[in-house]
Order: C-alpha cells, then structure tokens, then sequence
C-alpha cells in the first residue's frame, strides 16, 4: 500500500442505488487506508460526517450532479446546505450546454455562485465534463474555474461518455498553473493509471476502485 498514493485519492461512491450499507462500506474503507476524503451524494453528507467524525477523512459531495443543468441558485442553495450538514469539499458539475453555447459570462457566474456559498468553508471542485468538450472548450472552463475563485478542476463525472485521461489532466495543468487543484476522475482503476494521472499533473484522483488501486489490483468499475 502506498501511503502518499492514499492521501491523494477521494474514494468515491456515486451511485444512484448506492445504499446506507454501501456508505459505512466506503467510510470503513477510507479510515482504514487513510484516504484524502469520501465523496458521496448529498443526501448521506449528515451520516458520513458522523462515521468520520473521529478520523482525518474529509467529506465530499457534489453539486448539480451529473449534468450541471440545475440553475444557479439551486447549485449555491445546496452547496450551503451540504456544508452545513458536514461537507468539506463540493464537486460541482458547470453547465456544459451554456458553456458549448458561448455563454462564458454565465458559465463564470454559476461556477461564483458556488464559490460565494461556500464562502472558504469548502473547497469547491469544478467538473468541466472533459469528454462532452474541445480543448478549446476545456482551456476555457478551466480559465473561467480560475477566475471565479474555485480551488480545483476536475475532468468527469464518471456518468456521461468518457473519463478522465493523462493528455486531458496534462492540458487542465497547464492551463491553471501550479498552484491550483486539478483532479482526475472516471475511469481509474489500477494503480498505474492513479499514478500516470499524477505524473501529468494530477493533485487529486475520484475514484470508487480506490481500495483496489492502492493494494496494486484491477478495480471493477466506475462511480
């Protein structure tokens, strides 16, 4: 097991019939390898938090999963909520339509409005949905990631039709600095790819195989 490899991972269970079961399974899991965090739904933030509560295992969830569509106000709406309810890191998905549609005004305020409700209580994670995007696309949500005060951006949400790759996380760095957070999610599953993802840049990796990818094995699946 690779103790540095572990802090950089947010074990993840994204699932839609992910169930209570499930949930204790993964906070098990993530105390037990000393992962970075869990990231679960927003409806099981409350009960990660409590299972946590006495390890140094962050709790993640997301905002306006999987397909960023949700209107502002809402995403801000459940980002405070989340926060109040334990969480520590959001993931919020962009509005990927508004952003193909030039709309980069709006695309830079939605993406502020989650900033601005978490208000330094959270990191907030930007999920720019690399496979739905042109690099162009890609520089651009990343640059407007950058502008609107978030802390990372992040490839996929494991749920549309690609994850994240090394050329992407590679394109992602370059275009935000050194300094931010960039995460690579969806698809990594072994403990090579985790650490190819690393190599390009990577300073954060979602994945559910996460027990699999530290132990050196072949994960099952995504999210």
């Amino acid at each position: 097991m690779s103790p540095s490899l572990a802090k950089k991972i947010d074990h993840t269970l994204l699932k839609p019939e992910a169930t209570l079961e499930q949930v204790k399974t993964i906070c098990t899991e993530a105390a037990e390898h000393g992962f970075y965090s869990v990231c679960i739904h927003p409806t099981w933030v409350e009960t990660a938090n409590e299972l946590l509560k006495e390890s140094t295992v962050a709790v993640c969830t997301v905002i306006g999963f999987p397909l960023g569509a949700t209107t502002s106000q809402a995403k801000a709406d459940e980002t405070k909520d989340v926060i109040q309810k334990g969480a520590t890191e959001v993931d919020m998905v962009i509005n990927i339509g508004q952003l193909k549609s030039g709309f980069t005004d709006q695309v830079e305020q939605d993406i502020r409005a989650v900033v601005e409700a978490a208000n330094g209580k959270a990191l907030v994670k930007v999920i720019i949905e690399t496979c739905l995007l042109t690099d162009e696309e890609k520089e651009k949500a990343c640059q407007l990631a950058v502008q609107a005060g978030a802390d990372y951006v992040k490839t996929s949400t494991g749920f549309s039709k690609g994850g994240a790759t090394a050329a992407d996380i590679r394109l992602m760095r370059e275009t935000v600095g050194p300094n931010m957070g960039v995460k690579a999610s969806g698809g990594v599953r072994d403990r090579q790819t985790a650490e190819a993802m690393i190599e390009a840049g990577a300073s954060r990796i979602g994945a559910s195989s996460s027990v699999a990818i530290v132990q050196g094995e072949q994960g099952s699946s995504d999210y």
